[in-house]
């Protein structure tokens, strides 16, 4: 069987803890490829002030992950209307590649609100849920949280021991807009685009 990982989320922008969490997920667990998944955005909320256009995002996910061998960009979640549901794009997935396993990365603080999310018995029927961890988060907290979904969904739910890199996406667009460097929080080519584009800095073009 294949093992794919994937990595979900807006990417607005995408930065280095991400690429970071997706190659501790691919040695940590033996993954053949990790998938950078965007979220679409719905039409009512394309060109959002201060934001990047779904075009944007995925040129930097491309510029940020051309080096990687086994990093590659999934369109699946960038449809036409811009909503999507988890356990569909997985059912989906699995559906088209029926010798491929899923490994759905995910962040502490989504895992605490996973019984909230739609259809959660479906999205462990379809794959293995690794969750990273972040400074702030209780480490009992956690594994008592992860035994409780694995014993309520029968599911799998794995740690990823990753380097801890506490920074956001929204952080990092408030340090363009207030001009401090961004520099190795996320790759030049990235950091190139995004002034060659003048993204989050300039709102009236967004």
């Amino acid at each position: 069987m294949k093992k794919i990982g994937i990595m979900g989320g807006t990417f607005d922008p995408i930065h280095i803890g991400h690429l970071i969490l997706g190659e501790t997920a691919y040695e940590q667990f033996e993954l053949d490829q990790v998938w950078f998944m965007p979220a679409g955005n719905p039409p009512h909320k394309r060109d959002r002030k201060g934001r990047a256009t779904d075009e944007q995002r995925v040129e930097m996910i491309q510029r940020a992950i051309a080096s990687n061998p086994h990093f590659r960009l999934s369109m699946e979640e960038m449809n036409a209307d811009g909503f999507t549901y988890t356990y569909r794009t997985l059912e989906r997935l699995k559906s088209q590649n029926p010798d491929a396993e899923y490994y759905f990365i995910i962040g502490a603080d989504s895992l605490f609100d996973f019984e909230t999310w739609r259809e959660p018995q479906r999205i462990c029927n379809a794959c293995t849920m690794v969750v990273a961890t972040r400074n702030h988060t209780s480490m009992d907290k956690l594994n008592t949280v992860m035994t409780h979904l694995e014993e309520l969904f029968h599911g799998d739910f794995r740690k990823l021991d990753s380097l801890n890199i506490d920074v956001s996406s929204h952080t990092l667009r408030e340090w363009i807009r207030d001009e401090r460097t961004i520099k190795y929080y996320m790759p030049d080519s990235v950091i190139a685009y995004i002034q060659d584009e003048k993204i989050y800095s300039d709102g009236d073009n967004r």
